[in-house]
């Protein structure tokens, strides 16, 4: 379905093309979204910054979500987690350990730049994808506490289930694919290698000093 994460942002540019002139805030999840979130800047004459939320993992199966959290604490977790039985000190002690991983990528970030305010301005949240939805979820309802004048979800592709859950939470919901044989984000992929933090760091020192 998409090349590549930068095809896959073309394809989303396209699709956001009406808010080209409206200085739109690009906010990307860390860290595959970045190197889309810059692109889809660029075409659109906005700027680009990061909105920083983390995966709760479930027990044994990192690559599971049950839920996710962002950088001031508010953690949700989603309607699988009850179904797993989870101990909550397990739940608790995630949150934490995500925690530590928010605040030190916020200590570099703000090395580069202030995070850029977005009360009053069109957002738009993007992601590679959409598995449970749960960074996502995580990620408007933090954007949506800081009053932006509109606020859009942009994804390339995600899971029916995931896209119901997202829709409510937004003022638009852009995605591009919603297939009903949905396993994960990277079999849309022909190339879906790893983003590093040298990688996010480099997108954003381009686009903070540009």
């Amino acid at each position: 379905m998409f090349k590549d994460r930068l095809d896959a942002a073309r394809q989303l540019s396209k699709a956001l093309k009406k808010y080209e002139g409206q200085n739109p805030l690009i906010l990307a999840i860390p860290r595959g979204a970045v190197p889309m979130g810059a692109w889809i800047a660029d075409v659109l004459h906005g700027q680009m910054d990061v909105v920083l939320v983390r995966k709760l993992r479930a027990p044994l199966q990192p690559e599971v979500a049950i839920g996710a959290v962002d950088e001031t604490g508010r953690a949700y977790l989603s309607p699988c987690a009850a179904t797993l039985g989870i101990d909550p000190q397990y739940v608790k002690d995630e949150i934490k350990l995500q925690m530590q991983t928010l605040k030190a990528r916020r200590r570099q970030y703000s090395q580069i730049r202030a995070p850029i305010p977005v009360q009053g301005r069109v957002v738009i949240v993007v992601d590679d994808g959409l598995a449970t939805g749960a960074t996502m979820m995580s990620a408007l309802k933090a954007v949506r506490q800081h009053h932006p004048q509109r606020l859009v979800c942009a994804v390339p592709v995600a899971s029916p289930d995931a896209l119901a859950q997202i829709k409510p939470l937004a003022d638009e919901m852009v995605c591009l694919h919603a297939p009903e044989d949905f396993m994960a984000v990277a079999q849309f992929y022909q190339q879906f290698p790893q983003v590093d933090d040298a990688q996010v760091l480099a997108s954003l020192q381009t686009k903070f000093t540009a």
